[in-house]
């Protein structure tokens, strides 16, 4: 069997920079490069719910904003599956099955879930969740590990590329598949997981330099963000609070502007925007970011222009992404039309595993030569 990618989004909004370079970018890269015999890309509405069940007019909009993003990121129909999660129920059922292979006990010691609850305020604090829960987890959302394990295997995927935060994640994954095929035999694909290249891209922090890029923090950078937006938020950016005189020595090690450079900048920006470090009081010629962080440690480099620096490499590289993106929002139906294609194409794969995972199970009573076999045995049992 070849190699085989899933992975996926939630949409509860449009896809910003961290979900760039640490997933979208790479995707592209993987789908071009002619290794992988099938990619599946999930819109995972079904999984958005499980925390936004009173709101599903959000995620319904929000299906459209994330599949525009894939196809302006360069994701493309013809060589990678885009699908709606909810479309495919065979994902359902495959997580009931896998419900019995896992405690409530292992659910609650997933790093992951743990961090999640907390983030999405179910827990009061992160002192002891457990004991403080104020809202109540809702069992949809305890159990998305499960669900997520039932994604990834009904495609059979061999490959699941995430940000660090999901290890736990395909760790549980890959626990599930062990206990099922040490249960009812070998069916099931262990999935391995594929990381970020660049550390910088593995978790890149908010603008305000909190260590993750969230919607609900208000700390994000949108791929769809204007140039005008993008040097609002740019021009807001957290940098070296001791940084106070631009002759000051400037920490680079947690200097959120150095790590979005780190995860966007290329060596050939340097002379595309050698203008950014001309100023009226000093000017600088830089041919790579190590000799840009080596002024900055030494003072005398001001943040505004490294963030200007910043702001040039960071619509660089979104205006391609914006324009195509502008197109593709004259033309719905189109991005509808490949939706509903790769619903169907990821349902009859889904089926395949599901009727895999029920033979397995000795569940699928109808199948043709399965009755007849079960008919023989019993009539000679009860005769």
């Amino acid at each position: 069997m070849g190699k085989v990618i899933l992975t996926g989004d939630r949409p509860t909004g449009r896809l910003h920079i961290g979900h760039y370079v640490g997933s979208l970018r790479r995707r592209v890269e993987l789908q071009n490069s002619g290794e992988y015999e099938k990619i599946f890309i999930m819109i995972a509405d079904a999984q958005a719910l499980t925390d936004n069940a009173g709101n599903p007019e959000k995620v319904r909009q929000n299906i459209i904003e994330v599949a525009l993003d894939y196809l302006s990121c360069g994701l493309d129909p013809a060589k990678s599956t885009m699908f709606i999660q909810s479309q495919v129920s065979e994902l359902t059922e495959l997580a009931f099955y896998y419900m019995n292979l896992v405690t409530v006990q292992r659910l609650q010691r997933n790093p992951t879930v743990k961090a999640e609850i907390i983030m999405r305020g179910f827990a009061e604090n992160s002192e002891d969740e457990a004991a403080s829960n104020k809202k109540g987890i809702p069992v949809g959302f305890f159990t998305y590990p499960i669900s997520q394990a039932s994604d990834i295997t009904a495609f059979r995927a061999t490959t699941v590329p995430v940000g660090e935060d999901q290890e736990p994640m395909i760790e549980q994954t890959r626990e599930i598949v062990r206990k099922f095929n040490s249960t009812y035999g070998e069916t099931l694909v262990e999935p391995e997981i594929l990381l970020p290249s660049n550390a910088a891209c593995l978790r890149l922090p908010g603008t305000d330099g909190k260590a993750k890029m969230s919607k609900s923090l208000g700390n994000c950078i949108y791929l769809s963000d204007s140039a005008e937006e993008v040097w609002a938020k740019v021009k807001g950016m957290f940098t070296d609070p001791g940084h106070l005189q631009v002759s000051d020595p400037g920490k680079v090690e947690g200097n959120t502007v150095f790590t979005y450079l780190d995860a966007f900048c290329r060596d050939e920006h340097f002379g595309k925007f050698r203008d950014c470090f001309v100023g009226k009081k000093a000017s600088f010629t830089f041919n790579s970011l190590d000799e840009v962080k080596a002024q900055y440690r030494a003072g005398g480099l001001g943040d505004m222009m490294i963030k200007n620096f910043l702001n040039a490499v960071l619509n660089d590289t979104l205006e391609p992404i914006r324009q195509r993106r502008k197109e593709l929002e004259k033309n719905l139906p189109y991005v509808y039309d490949v939706l509903r294609k790769g619903s169907q194409v990821a349902q009859a794969e889904a089926a395949k595993t599901l009727a895999a995972v029920k033979h397995a199970m000795k569940i699928d009573y109808f199948e043709k030569g399965v009755l007849e076999e079960l008919l023989k045995e019993q009539t000679e049992k009860f005769k």
